[in-house]
């Protein structure tokens, strides 16, 4: 019998941290998105902070949704997901200005007016900016281990943590270019197409090689890979974002277009490959493991054709939906990313493999109940 026949899960619940530390770290959010708030009325004023939001808001809802697309096949908590964006927009942002301002300062002082500005744009920014977004996914890897299954999650993480720094980031370019030259092509708009058209997904690109990193380290049992990949990964995007500021500040329009379609849409092409390998091999992983979960008693072999595909899942729940409505539906949901979670965990060997188990029976059974109408 499957669950639609006799009518879905409640994903165990999560280890929570102390209260106090999950209210600490949002007072310090809050902090950090009041001073960066400050900062850009004081820089821009009011009115081009506004006209730089809404002028954000256009490229960062696509980037967002492609990383939402990206971890359709266990979808990391959305409290995560979205606190990684905040940090990217709040807690790096405001890290990075205070640190890359000194370094401009000091840069002005050793090399002379202007110079600051190129010390900051090609070496302060790169680094800081990426250590400052790439810690955020190495939290969630050391401290939240359990979310934190391979290459497709260091992706995403670092993804919205990245989008939300860029999103932050355009607000400011966009207002102070709404200040400078105002509408037209060599203002907002120029900027939009550049920032919004041609590169909204850069800041992602380059924190997306740090999660890389983590991610390969996640996978594997070697000592010396676990803290080689990270390390690799975050060299690569501080050398990433480097050559793109040093193209956009110090070289021509032509080293600008040159470095942008023969090094960074490459590099983009490269990464949008290893997700498309990523999501199929995640697929082989949750098909290869179905035909034991049936063995077990977990899943009805009626589901596995289901529960093997990303279209086949959401038609399921879809139809679910019509018949029982949403309650049923969203417990569908959970019994498929909890059969998910159990085949990763048991391909992966990390030790969770009894408690996901548990977890199916208790998913599945929860929607046999909500699809029954009980």
């Amino acid at each position: 019998m499957t669950v639609e026949e006799s009518g879905v899960r409640q994903r165990p619940k999560p280890r929570r941290f102390t209260v106090l530390l999950p209210v600490v770290g949002l007072i310090v959010l809050s902090l950090c998105g009041l001073g960066v708030f400050a900062y850009l009325t004081a820089r821009v004023g009011l009115v081009a902070e506004l006209i730089g939001l809404g002028a954000a808001l256009l490229p960062v809802v696509p980037v967002v949704a492609v990383f939402l697309w990206i971890d359709r096949w266990e979808p990391e908590p959305a409290k995560l997901l979205w606190l990684a964006f905040t940090w990217g927009a709040f807690g790096a942002t405001l890290t990075a200005l205070l640190i890359n301002n000194t370094a401009a300062v000091v840069g002005d002082l050793l090399l002379g007016k202007g110079g600051g500005d190129t010390v900051s744009a090609v070496v302060s920014a790169p680094l800081i900016e990426e250590a400052a977004k790439g810690a955020f996914v190495l939290a969630i890897f050391l401290r939240r281990r359990h979310e934190f299954d391979g290459v497709v999650d260091g992706i995403v993480y670092g993804g919205m943590c990245a989008a939300g720094f860029a999103f932050t980031e355009n607000v400011y370019y966009f207002g102070r270019i709404f200040v400078e030259h105002g509408f037209g092509h060599t203002g907002v708009i120029g900027a939009f197409i550049l920032r919004g058209v041609l590169a909204p997904f850069t800041h992602p690109l380059f924190t997306v090689m740090t999660g890389i990193g983590l991610g390969v380290a996640a996978t594997t049992t070697r000592r010396g890979i676990r803290i080689a990949a990270p390390i690799v990964g975050y060299v690569i995007a501080v050398g990433l974002h480097a050559l793109w500021n040093a193209a956009a500040t110090l070289g021509n329009a032509r080293t600008f277009l040159n470095v942008y379609f023969l090094i960074m849409v490459p590099v983009f092409v490269g990464a949008a490959a290893l997700v498309h390998w990523a999501r199929k091999r995640e697929q082989r992983i949750v098909a290869a493991a179905l035909p034991e979960f049936v063995r077990e008693g977990l899943v009805a072999a009626s589901e596995t054709e289901l529960l093997g595909s990303l279209r086949r899942r959401l038609e399921w729940r879809r139809r679910i939906r019509r018949k029982y409505g949403p309650v049923a539906a969203r417990a569908v949901a959970d019994y498929q990313v909890t059969v998910t979670e159990l085949a990763f965990a048991r391909a992966s060997h990390n030790g969770r493999e009894e408690e996901y188990t548990n977890a199916v029976r208790v998913a599945r059974a929860t929607a046999v109940r909500a699809a029954s109408g009980h």
